[in-house]
This record gives structure tokens, C-alpha cells and sequence, in this order.
């Protein structure tokens, strides 16, 4: 039986309204089409394409995602934040700046995000230091299913506030002619999906979604999506070109501020 709420909404913007109804549960995802101007896409995609990007952790990470960027979850040891996160934090700054952009691409991202919304989107803080405030990822493998949650990834809280709901942002900066589809099950975490989760795996084999509704979102040069990532959820594969996307996740607090990190 379908459920009406398991559904996307496609806006030309991110209003207060929609933002609220996606934490309240009334939709999975909202979509806004020519989310920046196409000059400021094409610029940053252009000088990402100038540089070398990493790949996450091998181990964890299989197969391979390619990023520009620093993302918390490669610094988590037993539920906290490892102290090398900072340094790799710097360094990353340093790289962004390095590209020669007239601007931060997700400083604008936040911006146009948070334009609706009360106080708009502001990078989140731990132990009173400023958070990574995105990455640039390349996941022409796809990512395997998996849900992002970071009340059950990390010890206490994440921020240096309290988590009521949580989204994942994207912003499409190239995609392939074919492939590269997000498909989000309704299908939350439950215990007993930890007999499908991958050994030293970050992902689930598909079989823990079973039969749970799907939707399948086709990325979009110059989209940007909201997410709710608490459901299971994966990439698919790419087929002939490269699929890179700015992301970060964005946490709404107990007072209703929403904060975003990398």
C-alpha cells in the first residue's frame, strides 16, 4: 500500500513550509531545479575538474567514492570525533582556497537554502570549533544502501547542540547521460538490519529494504535536493560520465536553527 507521505516535492525554492513539512515526515524529498546561477556552477565545476580528488577509506568505503574535501565520517573512532579531523579540516580550507573561487560555493549553497527560513543555515560547532562546511563527492560506483544519522553514528551529541531532525543537501554539478539515480526506501533502521550490513562496511546489502517502497530521483545539472537520509537510501552506478555533486548535511536543532556540516 503506497504511502502518500513517501513522496518528493519539486519547488523553485526551499520555503520555510517545505523545510518544515520534510522534518515533520510529510514528504522524503524536495527538489528545486536551477538552484544557483549556471555561471557559478560551471566555474566550480570547472575548477574541481582541475584537481586531483581523494577516495574515502578503502576499507570502509567499497567501492570506491572520490571527494574533494574533508568529511567527518572518515575521522569517527568509536562514536567521537578523532582529533586528526582538525588538522585534515585545515587542509582542506586551504585546498578550497586554492581553487581561486571568487566565493565559497557552499557559503552560497546555505544562503539560498536558508533564505525562507528563520536565522538560515549556519556551519554547526563542536567544542566551540567551526565544523567542515561541505564536500565535493564523485561517486561513479555508486554508494551502497545505507542511511546517515548522526544520533546512532556518534557518541552524544554531534554539535554543540541538540539534533531534532536531519537532511542531507546536494547540489548537482555534473551528471552521466545514464545512471547515477538516488533510490530512497521507506525503510528505517531497525536492529535487526545489522545482519545485512557489509563486514567493515559503511553499507547494507540490498536485501535489508525487502520489498519497502522506492523512490528513485534522477539527478539534475544545477538541482539541488533535500533529503530526508534516515531512510536507507543508495547511488547507482554511473554509466559514461562523471556524476559530482556539493554536499553537506543540515541538522535542525531543538530551537528550530539549522546547522550544516561536511
Amino acid at each position: 500500500m503506497h504511502d502518500p507521505f513517501f513522496r518528493t516535492v519539486t519547488a523553485p525554492a526551499f520555503t520555510r513550509e517545505l523545510i518544515a513539512g520534510l522534518a515533520a515526515g510529510r514528504c522524503v524529498a524536495i527538489r528545486v531545479p536551477g538552484f544557483l546561477p549556471r555561471a557559478v556552477l560551471t566555474e566550480t565545476l570547472r575548477a574541481l575538474e582541475s584537481r586531483a580528488f581523494d577516495a574515502y577509506g578503502r576499507q570502509r568505503v567499497d567501492p570506491p567514492v572520490m571527494r574533494f574535501g574533508v568529511g567527518v565520517s572518515d575521522h569517527r573512532t568509536a562514536g567521537t570525533v578523532a582529533d586528526g579531523y582538525w588538522d585534515a579540516l585545515a587542509a582542506q580550507q586551504k585546498a578550497w582556497q586554492g581553487l581561486g573561487l571568487p566565493y565559497d560555493p557552499f557559503e552560497k549553497c546555505r544562503e539560498v537554502l536558508g533564505a525562507d527560513w528563520p536565522g538560515g543555515v549556519s556551519v554547526g560547532r563542536r567544542g566551540g570549533r567551526e565544523m567542515g562546511a561541505g564536500v565535493a563527492r564523485e561517486p561513479n560506483h555508486g554508494f551502497q544502501v545505507h542511511f546517515d544519522d548522526a544520533l546512532r553514528e556518534f557518541s552524544g551529541d554531534l554539535l554543540d547542540t541538540t539534533l531534532v531532525a536531519q537532511f542531507a543537501f546536494n547540489l548537482y554539478l555534473s551528471v552521466p547521460g545514464s545512471g547515477g539515480e538516488t533510490v530512497i526506501w521507506r525503510h528505517r533502521w531497525h536492529p535487526a538490519d545489522e545482519t545485512f550490513r557489509i563486514p567493515d562496511s559503511y553499507g547494507y546489502r540490498e536485501a535489508v529494504v525487502g520489498n519497502a517502497e522506492s523512490i528513485e530521483l534522477r539527478p539534475e545539472v544545477g538541482e539541488a535536493v533535500l533529503i530526508n537520509p534516515r531512510y536507507f537510501h543508495a547511488v547507482r552506478p554511473s554509466k559514461d560520465s562523471r556524476r559530482i555533486a556539493l554536499g553537506f548535511a543540515v541538522g535542525m536543532s531543538e530551537t528550530g536553527r539549522l546547522f550544516a556540516w561536511g
